[in-house]
Formats: C-alpha cells, sequence, structure tokens
C-alpha cells in the first residue's frame, strides 16, 4: 500500500503532540451523556444563538487585523510579512503551537542561519529540528519582532498551488481574540473585545484548543485544529465506542516523525460542537493517534474564535 505523508494527505501542518498528555486526553476521551438531540439533516446549526456567538456580530469594530484569507486544501492561508519583505504565503494553523514555523524555502530566500536545535514530538517519538531568527512577522497591524522559530520542509511533498513559506502558530494571537470567519472568509484579531468566562457558548479548554463535543450520545474532548484539512481523526479506542460505520482501510499515514496505520469510516453523529452540529462525517481511524481531532473540512462552514486570554473557543454559524 502506497505511503501517503500526513501534510501531502491532509494538506496538514501538525505539531508537537506532548507525550505526557497523550495518557490523560485518552483516558478522558469518552464520558457519558444523558440527552442527544436528534439531528436528521447532514449539515445543520442548531437554533438560538448563543451570548458568545453574538459577541463576534461586532467584532472587527475596533479589530487591530482584518484581512482576507484563501482556502487551500482545507487550510486557511493569509499573506504576511517577514524582515519588512513579503509579502508571502503563510498558514495560520491553531495546531501549531508557538509563534510561527519558517518552510524551507523562506530560509533559503532570506539567507537565514540556524539559530538554534530544539526537539518536536508528534506524541509517537521526538526529533530534532533546526531554528532560524526572524526580525519581525507581521500580519496586518500585528507584528512580533525577534522570533525564533522551527525550520523544516513543509512544501516540497505538496502540490505547488498548497505551499508555504510558513506557518503563523497559535500563539503569535494569545493576547487577544483571534475570529476566523470561513464563510467570509476572513481574518480578525481585536483586544478591544472578547470571550467572557460565564459566557453560554463560550467553551472551555485547559490544553489549546481541546474542548468538550458531542459524538452520539457521548462527550469527549477534541482538539480543534485550523492546520488539519480533514474533517474528523479518532483513536481506534473513541471509534469503537461509538456510532459509526464500518471501518476500511485507507492509506498509512505520516506524523511529523512517524508512519501510522489509518483507517476510514463514516461517523453516524451528530458531532456537535458550539453551534455546529453534523450528521454523517468521515473520519480518518488510528490506533496510534492520541486524541480526537476536528480539522477544517468541519470548521470551514463556521466562524471560529479562540481566547487565549480567558481559555476560550467559540464556534458560531456564518451572518
Amino acid at each position: 500500500m502506497q505511503k501517503l505523508s500526513l501534510n501531502c494527505y491532509f494538506y496538514s501542518l501538525k505539531t508537537e503532540i506532548i507525550l505526557s498528555a497523550i495518557a490523560a486526553i485518552i483516558t478522558s476521551q469518552v464520558v457519558s451523556a444523558q440527552n442527544a438531540d436528534s439531528i436528521t439533516a447532514q449539515y445543520r446549526v442548531e437554533a438560538g444563538r448563543s451570548a458568545a456567538c453574538e459577541v463576534l456580530t461586532t467584532v472587527q469594530e475596533g479589530a487591530q487585523v482584518s484581512l482576507p484569507f484563501r482556502i487551500v486544501g482545507g487550510r486557511v492561508y493569509i499573506e504576511a510579512m517577514v524582515n519588512d519583505l513579503g509579502p508571502f504565503t503563510f498558514a495560520v494553523d491553531t495546531g501549531a503551537s508557538g509563534l510561527g514555523r519558517a518552510d524551507a524555502s523562506l530560509v533559503a530566500a532570506l539567507n537565514l542561519t540556524t539559530a538554534g536545535v530544539t526537539s518536536t514530538s508528534d506524541g509517537v517519538s521526538t526529533s530534532s529540528v533546526d531554528t532560524v531568527r526572524l526580525a519581525s512577522l507581521a500580519v496586518g497591524g500585528l507584528v512580533k519582532d525577534n522570533l525564533e522559530v522551527i525550520t523544516r520542509d513543509y512544501s516540497s511533498s505538496v502540490p505547488p498551488e498548497a505551499a508555504i513559506a510558513g506557518i503563523v502558530g497559535r500563539d503569535f494571537f494569545a493576547d487577544g481574540l483571534l475570529v476566523i470567519d470561513f464563510p467570509a472568509r476572513r481574518l480578525i484579531f481585536t483586544r478591544a473585545t472578547g470571550l467572557v468566562t460565564e459566557m453560554g457558548g463560550a467553551l472551555p479548554y485547559d490544553r489549546a484548543f481541546r474542548v468538550p463535543v458531542w459524538i452520539g450520545d457521548r462527550q469527549m474532548l477534541a482538539n480543534l485544529d485550523t492546520g488539519a484539512a480533514v474533517a474528523l481523526v479518532l483513536p481506534l479506542a473513541v471509534y469503537n465506542d461509538i456510532m459509526a460505520g464500518p471501518l476500511q482501510t485507507a492509506a498509512p499515514a505520516r506524523l511529523t516523525n512517524n508512519v501510522i496505520d489509518t483507517g476510514r469510516a463514516t461517523v453516524h453523529g451528530p458531532l456537535r460542537v458550539g453551534e455546529a452540529s453534523l450528521m454523517e462525517v468521515e473520519a480518518r481511524v488510528a490506533e496510534r493517534f492520541p486524541e480526537v481531532m476536528i480539522g477544517g473540512e468541519v470548521l470551514q462552514d463556521y466562524i471560529v474564535a479562540f481566547d487565549q486570554r480567558k481559555q476560550r473557543v467559540a464556534v458560531c454559524a456564518g451572518k
């Protein structure tokens, strides 16, 4: 069977999964639920509007950043400036820790030199990677100076239209509210408003961005990852505990440092997170994958907001 790169197959830009957290994540995946709504449409948003989603209707007022983006292979692509040069194409990846990443092509184009070495983990094993230093990275009016970022070859294994110069990680937006409005294809960042802790519809998390979701009558934690061009990824243990179609053979997938066997199945659902509710969702299933992940193919129909100041996320119906 032909092995496909996870970056190529999913166009996913997966990053470090902390090994010490894997056991806790899998143990807490599935808990009993009392009532699950009966949902018959394949794609449907639950009635009503949460307080968190109401906040997003005026989020552009006083925003520091409001710029268009495009979707390529399920990922969010924007234009960014590096060292006052560019623009360069960057992917916005909420699954990527840190401020950002530099593709090997950007390192060559700007003649960047190695700044250091660090290690990365994909949840199965670790490897060493080089870092480079950027004088500045600018996304619209939001600028970070003197960044040391991981560098890898993210683009040589993907089609030319999916090639990137780098990744903007979640910490780049840590001091405000990041709104990815998929229906409007607009990225917004603001410090003027946010998601209040007790606000209805504001999903809590302890580890970014693992929020409570429902699959059928089971509640679990799932990682909301805009950098993964896939609908849903399930550990085998979770697949065995939910209502889903038969597991079919799929191509092996490459993580950052490893290749893992995967299968494919249809999850009957409903899959519910925030205001989003979906039926008959295609999922990838892997025994060695450490957590449930919801990717861009589910999120791209919704407005998704991340407030790291309050450790809250909102998933809202499009306007």
